[in-house]
């Protein structure tokens, strides 16, 4: 939708391009930070496992359009990675820290590798045994 605002606008002042949430230069000049895309690897701690946490992980990523894996660890933790726009995974990481699953308790999450990436590795979001 942005887009499609930014070409409408692209022959007018900046400013008005900044009020369309437009700012920068106009489309196919560089990529706007909206879209581009992260990769990035997580671990969640705390209750995690039995509590359908996967499950959950899995669904919200989907909800957002992100893809990439969710899977349990040996060490009672849940881990996996994230890839898509930048502001899907920033709220994929807090839903990551914050809510989880309705009967998981997160004491911690950790990210790491995060990197900007050319195109998705994965087609969609899946659950690793």
């Amino acid at each position: 939708v942005q887009a499609t605002a930014c070409l409408v606008g692209a022959g007018l002042l900046l400013a008005f391009l900044g009020a369309l949430g437009c700012a920068g230069p106009a489309p196919g000049l560089s990529m706007a930070e909206g879209d581009t895309l992260l990769s990035v690897d997580y671990e969640i701690f705390g209750k995690v496992q039995g509590v359908f946490f996967r499950k959950y992980t899995q669904a919200e990523g989907k909800k957002l359009g992100l893809v990439g894996w969710v899977q349990n660890t040996d060490r009672g933790t849940v881990q996996g990675q994230l890839q898509g726009p930048i502001s899907k995974v920033r709220h994929m990481q807090e839903w990551l820290e914050t809510r989880g699953s309705p009967k998981s308790h997160i004491d911690k999450a950790n990210f790491s590798n995060e990197k900007v990436i050319l195109k998705l590795d994965y087609s969609d979001f899946q659950i690793v045994k």
